[in-house]
């Protein structure tokens, strides 16, 4: 596994790598036999969704509702292929955030709170978020998984309002089945760049139709008070 160096140098490594984890210090070793415990069976150089929802439960966080798990797998470097961490991204990600243990990762779930982002680390992670998400190789995703993606990485980074009024459109949308990475990036964008809807200008808009859409919608909607 350590390459084949003799056996004296082999133990001498050895010894370092415990002598480092004892003080505190970073384990490699620790962290190859901890991906084991959630690598794929048929495939043991990822962690699939099955590891990671094993993950989830050593951290006791709910996959399907905690957005920290997304960002602990944004922070570890997942990016390879949707819905999976490599063995090298797992190991290369617990390297640079000095992880090699369930009780360190355990300690770093506090960190891992998206209010500790700014504006471009959200973005970069809002991302990922979508292209984590995708399955196989579909380039959007179905309409009412983006939905519950909204509200659970949105919530407090945007208007309460903004939020619950795109969602409640979305899904009444009979075009719109599935999403976008466009889309859902521009999405965030517009309610960066867009705080007020009066200020909006159909004829002088880049936003996807979608969001157009949205804003007609919001018109007639404020018609109707």
């Amino acid at each position: 596994m350590w390459g084949s160096s003799s056996s004296t140098s082999s133990s001498a490594k050895k010894s370092k790598r415990k002598s480092k984890s004892s003080g505190g210090g970073f384990d490699e070793e620790a962290v190859e036999t901890l991906f084991a415990q959630y690598a794929d069976e048929e495939d043991p150089t990822v962690i699939e969704m099955d590891g990671i929802a094993k993950l989830c439960e050593e951290l006791d966080l709910d996959p399907e509702s905690d957005i920290r798990i997304l960002v602990l797998l944004w922070r570890l470097g997942s990016k390879e292929k949707p819905a999976q961490i490599s063995k090298e991204e797992f190991t290369s990600g617990c390297n640079d955030l000095q992880i090699d243990s369930i009780e360190k990762f355990k300690s770093l779930l506090p960190s891992l709170d998206t209010g500790f982002l700014d504006r471009e680390e959200f973005k970069d992670f809002y991302k990922f978020c979508f292209q984590f998400n995708r399955q196989g190789t579909h380039r959007t995703l179905d309409k009412e998984m983006v939905v519950a993606l909204w509200n659970m990485v949105l919530k407090g980074r945007i208007p309460d309002e903004r939020l619950e009024t795109f969602c409640t459109f979305t899904e009444a949308q009979k075009s719109y089945t599935r999403i976008t990475l466009d889309q859902w990036t521009s999405f965030l964008d517009f309610c960066y760049e867009c705080e007020d809807l009066s200020t909006y200008d159909e004829s002088m808009s880049a936003w996807p139709v979608l969001i157009d859409e949205y804003v007609e919608y919001m018109e007639e909607e404020q018609k109707k008070k």
